[in-house]
């Protein structure tokens, strides 16, 4: 049963897990509650949230990242192909209530990079 997953992440984390062709094996990911819009919503925001911690924690702040991966690993690394979008804030992260911006997979070097 394939499965979407949203992680939370950092640039540099993205950037780590582009190079190396997959993400490692995590729980800290949310799925929706439901299969609407709604749910949709609400899993990515959480996501974003501890996003928003990683960032904090993280040496001159940055942007909040969001993996969103559909996958029927249940457990062990899920390979990039399995990314289908980024959500990431547009410019270094200062207000919690902000839309994230949504990055097609292909966008991903560009944005790791820049």
């Amino acid at each position: 049963m394939t499965t979407r997953l949203y992680l939370p992440a950092t640039l540099d984390l993205l950037a780590r897990w582009h190079a190396a062709g997959e993400i490692p094996a995590t729980d800290d990911g949310y799925t929706a509650p439901d299969a609407t819009e709604e749910g949709e919503y609400a899993a990515l925001m959480a996501a974003a949230d501890d996003s928003a911690a990683l960032v904090g924690a993280a040496p001159g702040g940055g942007r909040r990242v969001v993996v969103v991966v559909e996958t029927d690993v249940s457990a062990g690394p899920v390979p990039m192909s399995e990314v289908v979008a980024v959500h990431a804030d547009p410019a270094p992260f200062t207000d919690p209530e902000e839309d994230l911006a949504w990055y097609a997979t292909q966008e991903v070097p560009d944005l790791v990079s820049g």
